[in-house]
């Protein structure tokens, strides 16, 4: 008995854990606000996959409390929110993003929305924009989706995923399906979690009064556009391929084919008539990789 009170006591409320890459403009902002934030126990993990811009000596200089992880390879976001997983001891685990900052109460509310939840696996916070506006966070249905029959029946609670940039999750469910599937090496982990917590019987659910301001696209903000599609793409067929029948994912493929088709050609004729001519050729572009991409993956399927 002893034992198990003297674990309660040091048991932390909050485990949050951070992914870096080339933030060290960023993640100094975001670790004050962490630090700041009210009324809660806390450990901090920082996991920076091999920055080039000295984020991991910015934290060990201004940050000692700081539980960092240096990597010498960029591992991507799944397997370094992997790494740490087994040494968090909070009775919940938060994922957040470096180019983020918490207000005072974000993690007090997040923390008594979950404790009065017993249903909620895991929950996304309200993310805003630098300026105040909203920012997407939240989906009620998984990519591709409506071309799917029986393979995501019978899901408990309505919201399909949340933001991966800001999220809560009870530790034990969060270990005990395993963390993030490091097959996703940037997008689609969070998607794919979300799934697996609801398969496991939990719900997915939105915090509104916990809020986070989000600046968004930092770790690809050196990336070529193009770049960006093919791995978006790419996360999408591993997600399909884990979770839906061949035949879906076929519809799919078709559905993508098409649509990219017709933007393609709709674009060709309006770029001459357009008056930002470099945004409307962005755009074709966009639907360019998309098309080239996807008929990769749908050939492939047909093999």
């Amino acid at each position: 008995m002893e034992n198990t009170a003297k674990f309660k006591r040091e048991q932390p409320d909050l485990s949050v854990i951070i992914v870096s890459y080339n933030t060290a403009d960023l993640i100094g902002n975001c670790l004050k606000s962490v630090f700041a934030a009210s009324n809660i126990t806390r450990e901090v993990f920082v996991i920076d996959n091999d920055s080039s811009d000295g984020s991991s000596d910015f934290i060990k200089d201004n940050f000692p409390s700081v539980h960092l992880i240096a990597n010498t390879e960029n591992r991507g976001f799944a397997a370094a929110n992997n790494q740490v997983l087994p040494r968090c001891k909070g009775k919940y685990v938060f994922f957040l993003n470096p180019d983020t900052e918490v207000m005072s109460d974000t993690f007090s509310e997040a923390i008594s929305f979950m404790d009065a939840n017993p249903r909620i696996g895991l929950a996304g916070t309200k993310i805003i924009n630098p300026d105040g506006t909203l920012q997407w966070s939240v989906s009620y249905k998984y990519p591709g989706q409506k071309y799917t029959t029986n393979e995501l029946s019978e899901l408990p609670g309505n919201i399909a995923c949340v933001l991966g940039a800001s999220m809560i999750g009870r530790s034990e469910l969060i270990k005990k399906i395993g963390g993030f599937d490091e097959d996703f090496f940037l997008y689609g982990e969070d998607q794919d979690m979300c799934l697996r917590i609801r398969k496991f019987g939990y719900e997915i659910d939105y915090i509104a009064s916990a809020v986070v301001v989000h600046l968004g696209g930092q770790s690809e903000k050196n990336s070529l556009s193009s770049e960006v599609w093919k791995k978006k793409i790419h996360a999408e067929y591993i997600f399909y391929r884990k979770h839906y029948l061949p035949k879906t994912i076929k519809r799919i493929s078709m559905a993508n084919i098409i649509k990219a088709w017709w933007r393609i050609i709709t674009l060709k004729l309006f770029i001459p008539l357009a008056k930002d001519k470099t945004i409307a050729r962005e755009k074709l572009g966009k639907y360019q990789v998309i098309h080239h991409t996807v008929k990769k993956y749908h050939s492939s399927e047909q093999q």
